[in-house]
């Protein structure tokens, strides 16, 4: 009777355990086109991501470097201080983009520059992404907002 009871415990907790392993597998397969990691300009430069890789990169616009009016295709490049990366968008920018300005953009780097699939930009005039802040601080080129 014992050994009985004990067959089945382990069944239990063998199947426990692999329930746990499939919901693991299906909650990471889910996640897997959800997750976009952040990157700084000079990390994307020093360690190039793989074309196929979906990533967000923050920084400044650098200053006279947003060309706009090739149809709806805007260029510009985005820097943290210690490098720059050429971004190409299409699609209507926000209202609060320009340069010198913080923006946050998703996309892919492809053949050396970053294409964008979204950018995003400061809601007020004193916000800044946490993210890009701290890439600006790394930097040594963060400067506190007058409040």
């Amino acid at each position: 009777m014992k050994s009985l009871k004990k067959q089945r415990r382990i069944q239990v907790i063998a199947v426990a355990v692999c329930a746990l392993i499939a919901a693991t597998a299906l909650i990471g397969y889910g996640l897997r086109d959800g997750i976009n990691f952040f990157r700084a300009p000079s990390q994307v430069v020093a360690e190039p991501p793989a074309p196929t890789e979906v990533f967000r990169i923050g920084g400044l616009v650098e200053e006279g470097t947003l060309k706009r009016g090739e149809g709806e295709q805007t260029r510009f490049s985005v820097t943290d201080g210690g490098a720059s990366v050429p971004v190409v968008y299409t699609g209507v920018l926000p209202d609060l983009f320009g340069e010198n300005e913080g923006m946050v953009g998703t996309g892919r780097y492809i053949n050396g520059v970053f294409e964008a699939t979204e950018i995003l930009a400061r809601h007020d005039e004193t916000y800044m992404p946490k993210e890009v802040v701290d890439a600006l601080k790394e930097q040594g080129v963060y400067q506190e907002p007058d409040t």
